[in-house]
């Protein structure tokens, strides 16, 4: 800059073209070089202005001068410094080791793409230690301007509509024909939703304008073992929906599937310990019903003209349940006089969202007894699960 201030009206800029690495990348660096560059005579600009390596007129001269007005002098030194040759902003990027769209891993080697779309490239590493470092590293970066930004944009929400979770994932394509496997997601947990995403949310429009919007109470989350994975991708959940349908997401790290897990237990206990109770309507003997599911009493099933009470058990009373997968539940209760089990059977059209309900109220009166269980992976042992057909078991 101060080359080009004190050079007149006008400037003539030269550019070169390099076929290939300069010798001068192999000199030692901080040593004395009683030679000027031999481009100087010709007045071309050297690739030492743009591959980190410049030269300074006199030790105590921090100015950077010009390739074409080096002096020749024994006073030259090589002098290294840091050229930004491109700057990924961290905040909501995304990075992968898979070939983008597949199940392929690539060896040792991963990208990085911003929010806004700009790619690192390849970046290949050394060994699957350093791959695995770096990844860790951008990771926690990754999730720590995460969580920092949570905190800013939950000042502008209520209470009940705090975000508790926000990330990228990649979603399986339900049709096996297509050539792209996966699409790159943004998953948010906000208040009583499960958002889901092309692009991170920015503004509080941005919010209306979810691809998919599930309630947390009213979905599964399962984390996939091995033997559940459907291809060579590591790391997946899938999601089953209030309407039955299985949406399948891949992570990169075993650290991402471990946050995401934590986070929907704690979105799904805060809703519950919010709404506290859950009205479906239901069919017993062609008689509309409903069927509260309620934090403090347990099961209530009323006549939905009255309002009449038919039954009423505890959480604990529940030692079982069976389902067709289409509409019918048939509960089974221990009656605590008696200690018989009762057989209670209801028709809903919303099967699935019933299911999952109540896994969802389980889970979070466990939670409640135990507050260590938030976060804890105890949730199948703990509390009720499902099937692939959606039938609940339960276990203690």
């Amino acid at each position: 800059v101060q080359v080009l201030r004190n050079a007149g009206e006008e400037v003539t800029l030269t550019v070169s073209f390099l076929k290939r690495a300069p010798a001068f990348l192999k000199l030692p660096l901080n040593e004395d070089c009683a030679c000027a560059p031999s481009d100087q005579s010709s007045g071309t600009s050297s690739p030492l202005c743009d591959s980190g390596l410049h030269l300074n007129y006199h030790p105590n001269n921090t100015d950077t001068l010009s390739c074409s007005s080096w002096p020749a002098s024994p006073g030259l030194r090589w002098e290294k410094r840091w050229c930004d040759l491109r700057l990924i902003p961290l905040l909501h990027s995304r990075f992968s080791q898979y070939l983008p769209g597949s199940d392929l891993c690539r060896q040792n080697a991963f990208q990085v793409i911003a929010v806004d779309g700009v790619c690192s490239g390849i970046i290949q590493c050394l060994s699957a230690e350093d791959c695995i470092d770096w990844l860790q590293a951008i990771a926690s970066n990754i999730s720590n301007l995460t969580k920092h930004n949570i905190k800013k944009i939950n000042r502008n929400f209520p209470v009940n509509q705090q975000i508790v979770y926000m990330g990228w994932t990649e979603e399986r394509e339900q049709d096996s024909l297509q050539d792209r496997m996966y699409t790159p997601k943004f998953l948010a947990l906000r208040g009583s939703s499960l958002y889901k995403f092309i692009a991170p949310p920015v503004t509080t429009w941005d919010w209306t304008r979810a691809e998919k919007t599930f309630s947390v109470y009213e979905i599964m989350c399962k984390i996939l073992k091995d033997s559940d994975l459907l291809d060579r991708r590591k790391h997946c959940f899938s999601v089953q929906s209030e309407s039955g349908e299985d949406l399948y997401f891949s992570v990169e790290l075993e650290s991402d599937l471990t946050l995401w897990e934590k986070a929907f237990q704690t979105a799904t206990f805060l809703e519950v310990e919010r709404i506290q109770c859950k009205t479906y309507a239901c069919v017993l003997e062609s008689h509309l019903m409903g069927l509260t599911i309620d934090f403090s009493m347990g099961f209530v099933c009323f006549d939905a003209a009255t309002k009449a009470v038919l039954w009423r058990y505890k959480f604990s009373q529940l030692k079982g349940s069976s389902d067709d997968g289409k509409s019918k539940i048939k509960f089974l209760f221990q009656n605590q006089d008696t200690k018989q089990i009762e057989a209670k059977e209801l028709e809903f059209s919303n099967l699935f969202a019933v299911l999952h309900c109540i896994h969802s109220f389980f889970a979070a009166k466990v939670a409640c007894l135990d507050p260590l269980y938030v976060g804890s992976q105890a949730t199948a042992s703990a509390a009720p699960t499902t099937s692939g057909t959606g039938k609940l078991k339960y276990t203690t």
